[in-house]
């Protein structure tokens, strides 16, 4: 990634695979237990994806800043999508805790040096 725009292609990597994280983390419940073909089949490509893309990032990223914000966007996805298909939890606490996620992940960002 030595050509222009290298930099601005890594974001959008991370981004993907923290996107692909929230899809394999939430297919993980309908694998169940992975014992369904097909869920599985996708999740496991999804992880495979995600953990693809995340590589491609880390090129140019900053390791420890991409990783903290691959895992930053797959809790936050996860857990908003929680609430929304399963009927997890939506407390107040709850929903703080994931701003101050995305708090850690808008301040990772802007601090990488990139």
């Amino acid at each position: 990634m030595t050509r222009k725009g290298g930099l601005w292609m890594a974001w959008a990597y991370l981004l993907v695979a923290g996107v692909l994280e929230v899809g394999w983390a939430v297919g993980l419940k309908y694998t169940q237990g992975f014992t369904r073909p097909w869920p599985t089949v996708l999740t496991v490509a999804g992880m495979i994806a995600s953990v693809f893309f995340l590589a491609l990032a880390v090129q140019r990223i900053p390791l420890g800043t991409g990783y903290a914000i691959w895992t930053g966007i797959g809790a936050v996805g996860t857990s908003i999508l929680g609430m929304a298909l399963f009927g997890e939890p939506a407390s107040w606490p709850r929903v703080a805790c994931i701003g101050l996620i995305l708090g850690g992940i808008f301040g990772l960002k802007v601090t990488s040096g990139h």
